[in-house]
């Protein structure tokens, strides 16, 4: 479907302005800072453009190809939150659904009191926790990385989603046990919110994350190159990870020959990170949004669902509503609506942009986002952890919307 690069100048694009990409990346692999990258545009449905860059494993000199498979980590955060709305369409859970009537644990959770510095200092919640906190990224859960008395709680307890070790139901049920950081609803934190919402899909359906993400997502969509565990004959395909060392040398985290995600070894399901996929898988999910919820003759979501998807949920931006901690986007000028951030204002946001443009990013700095007022997807994969090493997201959107010759 997506397999032809289309000429450009029917799309809108300056190929000259275009071709920017390739040096674009090359540079930064030339300067030992990214392993190799992989770039890709689309509008009206077709592909505009794809270039690559480097290599997909610097140990063994083997080129980055358009069907690499990476690791794209908080990118699986979109996928769970249109596998809930799935189930939101079909009446089966609600917006406001109470979390604690579909996973019991969470019944008697207790909240931090404003300035708490030990896991004592608790009160009830003044507002029940819902399914719309865990989409939104508004219920008060977060991420062992971050600071505070819970955040050090998950990392003496090692109460994370790896995809190493643990079960995604056992996993939520010890989160259960630690208290919120806020009151739901009063602020967002970026954190673990989206992989009990994995489980809460888990619970509704009566189906594994991983299956009904097969059968309800990636078969429809035509997805063969997305999962949590990659199969033994794709193993080859699969891109190194590296993280930069203080001398900005590149270190290996995960070789792609001796992974983690090898099927056999993946022990728990994150619906928060935990899915591996290549360009051109992700291209349909992405263009599946753009199309309002249908690719080809498969429809996942109704319009209007995708609409709401993409709307802000937030009274106002991050900057307005967030904390001073990680997130895979800016605060001012963004906003996010359900599983994904929503430009409001590109000139706070300093970016380029176009108000509405949804999407999100992954810790080994892949991006998406679809832009409907252009109708274009823009989809960005390397391997380099953090995420927030280089301002490669900016400068990707600049080559992007520089290279638009009409709107």
């Amino acid at each position: 479907m997506f397999d032809t690069v289309s000429d450009p100048t029917t799309l809108g694009f300056d190929p000259d302005r275009l071709a920017r990409f390739q040096p674009w990346m090359q540079s930064w692999v030339d300067r030992g800072l990214l392993p190799g990258a992989q770039v890709i545009l689309a509008r009206h449905g077709q592909v505009a453009h794809h270039a690559v860059a480097g290599l997909r494993d610097v140990e063994a000199g083997t080129p980055w190809a358009r069907d690499t498979l990476a690791r794209i980590y908080s990118m699986t955060k979109p996928i769970t939150s249109v596998a809930f709305l799935m189930l939101f369409e079909e009446a089966r859970v609600h917006l406001d659904t109470p979390l604690d009537e579909i996973l019991p644990e969470f019944r008697d959770i207790q909240v931090l009191i404003p300035g708490a510095t030990s896991l004592d200092q608790v009160e009830a919640p003044k507002t029940r926790l819902t399914v719309h906190h865990l989409i939104t990224h508004t219920s008060g859960l977060t991420y062992g990385f971050n600071e505070g008395p819970v955040s050090e709680a998950m990392r003496e307890r090692k109460l994370d989603f790896s995809v190493k070790e643990g079960d995604l139901a056992a996993t939520v049920k010890r989160l259960a046990e630690l208290p919120l950081c806020f009151d739901p609803g009063s602020r967002w934190n970026y954190g673990v919110s989206t992989d009990v919402l994995g489980r809460v899909v888990e619970a509704v359906s009566g189906m594994p994350l991983d299956r009904f993400f097969h059968d309800r997502i990636f078969a429809p969509l035509g997805m063969e190159d997305t999962f949590f565990a990659v199969p033994e004959a794709k193993i080859p395909r699969l891109a190194s990870c590296y993280v930069k060392t203080p001398e900005e040398d590149l270190r290996l985290l995960d070789r792609g020959a001796e992974t983690a995600w090898a099927d056999g070894k993946v022990r728990q399901t994150s619906g928060g990170g935990g899915l591996i996929s290549t360009i051109d898988d992700y291209l349909r999910f992405a263009e599946m949004l753009r199309g309002k919820g249908a690719l080809g003759g498969a429809r996942l979501l109704a319009p209007t669902t995708v609409e709401l998807m993409a709307t802000n949920a937030l009274r106002g931006d991050l900057a307005a509503n967030g904390q001073p901690v990680f997130s895979e986007v800016s605060y001012d000028g963004i906003g996010f609506g359900l599983g994904v951030s929503v430009t409001l204002e590109p000139g706070l946001a300093k970016t380029a942009a176009s108000v509405g443009d949804f999407g999100w990013g992954g810790m080994a700095s892949t991006v998406f986002w679809v832009d409907p007022k252009l109708d274009m997807v823009a989809i960005f994969l390397t391997q380099l952890v953090p995420s927030s090493t280089y301002p490669l997201r900016k400068e990707m959107r600049a080559l992007a919307y520089s290279a638009l010759t009409r709107p």
